[in-house]
């Protein structure tokens, strides 16, 4: 209790019982004291110079912030100061570039220097309490500032959770853009708004995240908003599109020989051909190679420069990581990833988005399905190409009818179309479905000789929903097995559903029912957006010519072959198109069927490949891959093998009995048709 305090209690003839009272309006009068004072002087980068220190164990270098190691952060910090009339700073970046701990920085200088309430959204609650864990509580305990504002998390009622920490004057909340209930607890001054393509498009059916923090900054005047991100698709991307309504600054350096000053590029990285470790920047006004160690003289006499007007109010900020400080991520690395992209189209979104710093514009377009049908390929309905590894199959489900896709995979994802069948009957009634068990029951007959089971068969369960079911419970249920088993069970089945999310291709598994285990069933839940993306873009890869199949190159990761299909196939192939529409307020991707084509082979497909990532396509290491090899004979041929279809090296399979059940209709008979 103060002196002035106890002076008072004794003028007053109040009892010492009333002490933590005023005890307590003495601290309130201070806070509120605190408050009055006017905004420090120092901006946020001179703030971190002097009192940020880097943790061991949240830094690869520990010790003392120097905003000279990376001084294009420099203008960026600056503009979150009190003193700046920016009010929302958008950073559009590369990996390794410094971002998050820019954001750092500034919430050590909140608690520290302009304390208000203050809101730190990650993309989802648990990211939000490993953020919290791994970099927030470090930059208090290594800051001898921070530490007196914030109290230890062991003290009783100390206000210091893992996702909120109390100081003098304000409070910062950790949160995740997934939690609606979150994003509306509280009003914030300032928000720090990280890693925005990773939020959800809508925040428990309440809206777009961004815009739901962003309310709870309305009512302040000098609010500041801080959105970072590596960006991600190309007319979905938030940070893109911050970025584009912003004044759009980009951080031009000199070139250490001519003096002129430009913004490092990708295409002026040069490299001797199959030597990316040798890479050097080519400056783009006099030509002159430079090396690595020179981005750093670079980097610090650098500056911003604005590609557009802007408003005053929103600063934009692009950087790719070539900007990168020495040690960090080097232009080698950059090269060398760029090698791997180049021969893995898998890997080039990854490259765009975070080496670029750019969102990656997907080609979603499916192709022409004329261009399909004339690339087709001369090897036999029915039988398994050399190459192809194991099976798979999609089943989609219709009133009157099943369809079914059995497709071989091989290394590098690459597929080939084995069969399509048709097999008509009212699916309401056991006589179809016990032509489907046939299908399962068979043996596909190998090039070369040999046959091959159907390892995983994909059901769709949104028709007909309790006859997919009943079925799938009569057959041994797929499972999601370890990557690297050397056997499984062959003919498992799989009741799938199709959900409109493009998160990942197999999102979870649920139970279809609440009845005993003996009952019980796993339903898949599959990521269609995702799984059609994926195809589309791999049907617009390029054949090899003749020439290059000759000369040893192989097909392209992912290629799909097809055999002498009829139109009709690839009509449904290439039925959908993928369309970008603006739903409570953020832009959303869905899929949208020509209404004069049919999709029932799209489905199929997309049904065949959630079969294989079930099976562990994606998972597969080299040990897998030459577990299927070795009995197949495959290990000791040579790479010319790859070359493709040689029609002078097949082998006639062995014929099998046709397959009960075939379409005569737009199949046109059991081997005619869109068949031939």
């Amino acid at each position: 209790m103060s002196a002035n305090t106890s002076s008072t209690l004794q003028r007053s003839g109040l009892s010492s019982t009333d002490a933590d009272w005023y005890e307590g309006a003495d601290e309130i009068e201070k806070v509120w004291r605190q408050g009055l004072r006017p905004d420090p002087l120092l901006t946020v980068s001179e703030w971190a110079d002097r009192y940020r220190v880097l943790s061991q164990r949240a830094a690869s270098e520990p010790g003392r912030w120097r905003t000279s190691r990376t001084p294009y952060l420099r203008e960026i910090m600056d503009c979150l100061s009190p003193a700046s009339k920016v009010e929302r700073v958008v950073f559009m970046k590369g990996a390794q570039v410094g971002g998050t701990e820019c954001g750092n920085n500034w919430i050590g200088y909140v608690i520290h220097q302009a304390p208000g309430p203050m809101m730190a959204v990650s993309p989802t609650v648990e990211l939000a309490k490993r953020n919290s864990k791994q970099r927030i509580d470090p930059l208090i305990e290594e800051s001898d500032v921070l530490k007196g504002l914030v109290k230890e998390r062991r003290s009783r009622d100390s206000g210091n959770t893992v996702l909120s920490k109390e100081f003098p004057g304000g409070v910062l909340v950790l949160t995740g853009a997934n939690s609606a209930v979150g994003l509306r607890l509280m009003p914030a001054r300032y928000l720090f708004l990280d890693e925005v393509d990773g939020y959800p498009g809508d925040a428990d059916g309440e809206g777009d995240p961004i815009l739901l923090a962003e309310r709870r900054a309305s009512t302040f005047q000098r609010r500041k908003v801080f959105l970072v991100s590596t960006p991600k698709a190309k007319g979905l991307s938030r940070i893109e599109r911050e970025f584009e309504a912003s004044d759009r600054r980009y951080y031009f350096v000199p070139c250490p020989e001519c003096g002129e000053y430009q913004t490092l590029k990708f295409a002026n990285l040069y490299w001797p051909e199959g030597r990316p470790m040798e890479a050097m920047y080519r400056c783009a006004h006099c030509g002159s190679l430079i090396d690595e160690y020179r981005k750093t003289e670079m980097l610090e006499h650098g500056e911003w420069r604005a590609a557009a007007p802007g408003d005053g109010r929103t600063a934009g900020f692009h950087l790719s990581s070539l900007y990168s400080p020495v040690g960090w991520f080097s232009w080698s690395d950059a090269a060398e990833m760029f090698e791997a992209a180049r021969e893995n189209p898998d890997l080039m979104k990854g490259f765009v988005n975070t080496v670029l710093g750019e969102p990656y514009e997907e080609a979603h377009e499916a192709p022409e399905w004329q261009r399909l049908y004339d690339r087709r390929e001369a090897y036999r309905i029915g039988v398994v190409p050399r190459r192809g590894l194991f099976l798979t199959a999609g089943v989609d489900v219709q009133k009157d009818r099943l369809e079914v896709e059995v497709v071989a995979w091989g290394r590098n994802k690459e597929s080939w179309s084995v069969d399509y069948l048709v097999l008509d009957g009212d699916t309401a009634k056991p006589e179809v479905w016990a032509r489907l068990d046939e299908v399962l029951a068979r043996d596909w007959p190998r090039e070369g000789g040999g046959s091959m089971p159907i390892r995983v068969m994909c059901v769709d369960s949104g028709y007909a929903t309790q006859d997919v079911y009943a079925w799938v419970r009569r057959h041994p249920q797929a499972t999601w097995g370890p990557a690297g088993a050397a056997a499984r069970q062959p003919r498992t089945v799989a009741a799938v559903k199709g959900r409109d999310s493009d998160v990942a291709l197999i999102l979870r598994v649920s139970r279809a029912d609440t009845g005993s285990r003996r009952r019980g069933l796993k339903v898949w839940s599959i990521g269609t957006p995702v799984a059609k993306a994926e195809l589309y873009q791999r049907l617009r890869l390029e054949r090899p010519t003749d020439e290059e199949l000759e000369d040893g190159k192989g097909f392209p990761p992912g290629y799909c072959h097809f055999p002498e299909y009829g139109e009709e196939y690839f009509k449904q192939l290439t039925a959908e198109r993928r369309v970008i529409r603006v739903h409570k307020g953020f832009p959303k991707a869905s899929w949208e069927k020509d209404p004069a084509r049919r999709n029932e082979a799209l489905d199929c497909r997309v049904y065949a490949r959630a079969a294989a990532a079930i099976y562990g396509l994606d998972r597969f290491k080299e040990r897998r891959w030459r577990a299927l090899e070795e009995p197949l004979g495959l290990l000791d041929e040579d790479a010319d093998e790859n070359r493709g279809d040689d029609a002078e090296t097949k082998q006639e399979a062995r014929p099998q009995p046709p397959m009960p059940g075939r379409n005569p209709g737009w199949l046109g008979g059991r081997r005619g048709g869109w068949l031939k």
